[in-house]
């Protein structure tokens, strides 16, 4: 009986081989060939330059994300808070960071708006040419930026490219508004930081004075303060009223 049984499962293992094989034998293996070839013409140098810009574009794309939006304001405005509620992790860089995407998505969305609509929409149409779609793609981020920059910081970098100084907003190249816009808007996000640290620096100040005046001078005054500073936010509704001023910030 055990003969018998071995050589049912000796059957079956030659048919599994075998169609194993078989399966092999029909479904080739998929070939990769990395090459680089000549040019027949001036076409194909074309596609490839447009494939080497977009791919620089994609590289490019966290910083453009972070430089050219909301971005920045709100996620140094958000880490104030943290700080100023003496938090260490609380809430996590993840959270602080997702809450800023999506704010600087609620922001930017009518700029986008009006970049798909003027620049990109007509493109894929075939209404414009590149250097067309460029310039219409890039006129609604200049207005966003030029709203948010600061004249002074404009003549610093003006100043320091070596231009004459533009007569109207056109005239202000992309190089020397972008890095202008920058600095103004961490002056913005350090100005409403400030803001932020005054309330919990006063409950701070009490919490120490009155540890003080009891004599309790190896309690660390932080411990103390964290759950009263915590509690005021909370009962403040500090969340919907920081959105809020952060929203309003950029109407």
């Amino acid at each position: 009986m055990k003969r018998w049984h071995l050589a049912a499962l000796a059957v079956l293992a030659a048919g599994w081989a075998a169609r194993v094989r078989a399966q092999s034998a029909v479904i080739p293996l998929p070939r990769i060939e990395v090459g680089v070839s000549g040019a027949e013409g001036p076409a194909d140098v074309a596609v490839t330059l447009q494939i080497l810009a977009l791919l620089t574009v994609l590289t490019l794309a966290p910083a453009i994300l972070v430089m050219l939006t909301s971005f920045t304001r709100i996620v140094v405005v958000l880490s104030f808070v943290r700080s100023a509620l003496a938090l260490q992790q609380t809430p996590p860089n993840q959270v602080i960071i997702g809450l800023a995407l999506f704010l600087t998505f609620f922001t930017m969305a009518p700029t986008w708006q009006a970049v798909y609509q003027e620049g990109l929409q007509p493109y894929l149409a075939g209404e414009l040419s590149q250097e067309e779609t460029l310039a219409r793609v890039t006129a609604p981020l200049r207005a966003f930026m030029l709203q948010h920059t600061r004249e002074r910081d404009l003549e610093l970098f003006v100043e320091l490219a070596g231009i004459p100084r533009p007569e109207t907003e056109a005239d202000i190249p992309t190089h020397v508004l972008i890095p202008a816009f920058v600095i103004s808007e961490l002056r913005t996000a350090f100005q409403l930081g400030f803001i932020l640290f005054i309330p919990f620096l006063v409950i701070d100040m009490v919490v120490a004075s009155t540890l003080m005046s009891m004599g309790m001078l190896m309690l660390p005054p932080v411990m103390i303060s964290l759950p009263f500073k915590v509690l005021l936010f909370v009962m403040v509704d500090g969340w919907h009223l920081i959105t809020r001023s952060l929203l309003a910030s950029f109407q």
